[in-house]
């Protein structure tokens, strides 16, 4: 590749870079509690108490964690009803809409032999594996890596315009 377009491609990638919302992602959830914390909640923990026994971390470790994602708004706090000294965890939408990252981040472990292989995330009602996830074009097709592009919203948009 000529130096000129190497340079285009990177310049077009720095530009893409500091706009990207990765960063700040990650550092709202990108830890390895946050994302136990948050496999916890996806499968119903909601005290204080069942999230330290369900993982094994330190109550100062979960504290903070708990205090991050809360402020993140990916939890929120409120007291029990059944008992005021207790405080229920719950998951906002925003932390809801998480799920597909933490499955996706199972599957890959899953796929590259970390974990226990006897153990799937299944539906709840069928009991039957879930399908793995896979990045889809606006059509339905499945994509790859070498597939994709990074564009301008505005050009995204007049394509999916175009498209409908």
């Amino acid at each position: 590749m000529p130096a000129d377009r190497e340079q285009t491609r990177i310049d077009a990638f720095r530009e893409a870079a500091l706009s990207c919302p990765i960063p700040a992602a990650v550092e709202l959830v990108g830890e390895k509690w946050a994302f136990l914390i948050l496999r916890g909640a996806l499968n119903d923990l909601c005290h204080f108490e069942e999230f330290q026994a369900g993982l094994g971390i330190a109550r100062n470790i979960l504290s903070d964690r708990l205090a991050k994602m809360v402020a993140g708004g990916i939890l929120e706090r409120r007291s029990d009803s059944s008992d005021r000294r207790k405080v229920i965890y719950s998951l906002t939408e925003k932390g809801a809409a998480l799920m597909p990252v933490i499955v996706a981040l199972r599957q890959w472990g899953e796929d590259w032999g970390h974990g226990n292989p006897g153990i799937v995330l299944a539906d709840r009602r069928d009991r039957k594996p879930i399908r793995k996830l896979c990045v889809h074009a606006h059509d339905g097709r499945p994509l790859r890596r070498g597939e994709l592009v990074w564009v301008a919203q505005d050009d995204a948009g007049n394509a999916r315009q175009a498209a409908e």
